[in-house]
């Protein structure tokens, strides 16, 4: 698989596989493996606060689920940003997070996913 860098307002904050799919949603999303140390919810909820990015946040357990975060984008394995309608987080410190990307138009996403693609048509046709 490759791995994908998870970028937040230039600076790049993790990786993801992006081992899962909705092809027909034009949707992708992965577990991301953080670069930094410190707890990805109190990080995520000072960054949304910070910059007035809605989500939904259970502070007793570490849980945060934004919405389209708009500086927020995974870049391809040369540098260059998958072009979508927008990428958002979910998930808790205890867990794991993933990055979830909305909205990725044909054919972008037949060139830049064909495995997702190819397992869709295994499964479904």
């Amino acid at each position: 698989m490759k791995t994908y860098q998870v970028q937040l307002d230039k600076t790049i904050i993790g990786t993801t596989l992006l081992e899962k799919a909705d092809p027909t949603m034009g949707i992708v999303l992965g577990a991301i493996h953080f670069s930094f140390k410190e707890s990805a919810y109190d990080y995520f909820f000072a960054y949304c606060k910070r910059n007035n990015v809605e989500s939904t946040n259970y502070p007793e357990d570490k849980i945060i689920s934004t919405r389209i975060i708009p500086g927020l984008a995974v870049l391809d394995e040369t540098g260059k940003e998958i072009k979508s309608d927008g990428c958002y987080i979910e998930g808790m410190d205890n867990e794991g997070f993933e990055i979830i990307i909305a909205g990725i138009p044909y054919p972008i996403f037949e060139e830049v996913f064909p495995h997702h693609i190819d397992d869709y048509q295994d499964r479904f046709q």
